[in-house]
């Protein structure tokens, strides 16, 4: 096995690094546009700070849309809007705008689910210190979830190491297309299971560090 990896070396780099393309511009979605419309999804809800029942349906819709699409069929139906935005539906990139839309449908419920954990009290008892609504929000509610947005977080950036796996159905490359291609195609089993193994490390590691992490924020 380990010949067949190093004969494979410099492919196999390739593959890696465009996975970690694909996963990078997904967290970044996550976390610039999931983390806010998850926030927006908490209290946009009914009882919550800013409720009004329109928006929260809306984003609500948005989010099931998004979630409930097969994610082979979602890829292939976003491929004009992806032609659009870059130019282009194959590649590496390509591949990363159908990646990041799904990403952020993810993450958000990820955010809202850790806002609902936070216990009741920390919200009156910011109200009765007369904590404004923004303050409310980024102060006391956020700051009380971060162990769950980490521990979401993490968990979200493992489906989207998942999905990416897929993507060489639009010409994306990635870890799992390269097993496909070297591995499945040609026959070569032992370099597809090194690459199972490659993939299995990675995503221990991240659930690892992320699990250390959350605890290390939950000051509870």
């Amino acid at each position: 096995m380990l010949e067949r990896v190093t004969q494979y070396q410099a492919q196999i780099a390739e593959a890696i690094s465009e996975t970690l393309m694909m996963v990078g511009i997904s967290l970044a979605a996550a976390i610039l546009l999931g983390l806010p419309l998850g926030v927006l999804l908490f209290f946009s809800a009914k009882g919550q700070l800013y409720e009004n029942r329109f928006w929260n349906q809306v984003l609500n819709g948005f989010v099931n849309i998004i979630r409930s699409f097969p994610f082979l069929l979602f890829v292939v139906f976003m491929i004009p809007v992806t032609r659009w935005l870059i130019g282009t539906a194959i590649g590496t990139l390509a591949a990363s705008v159908p990646l990041a839309v799904v990403s952020l449908a993810i993450y958000s419920r990820q955010v809202e689910q850790a806002l609902h954990d936070v216990p009741r009290g920390i919200l009156e008892a910011a109200r009765a210190m007369g904590a404004t609504r923004l303050q409310i929000m980024f102060k006391f509610l956020l700051v009380e979830a971060r162990s769950g947005l980490i521990l979401g977080l993490t968990n979200s950036m493992i489906s989207f190491i998942s999905y990416s796996t897929v993507m060489g159905v639009v010409g994306g490359g990635g870890v799992g297309d390269f097993a496909i291609r070297y591995g499945y195609q040609r026959f070569e089993t032992e370099l597809m299971l090194a690459v199972i193994l490659l993939m299995i490390v990675i995503v221990q590691f991240i659930q690892l560090f992320g699990s250390l992490l959350s605890r290390w924020l939950d000051k509870r």
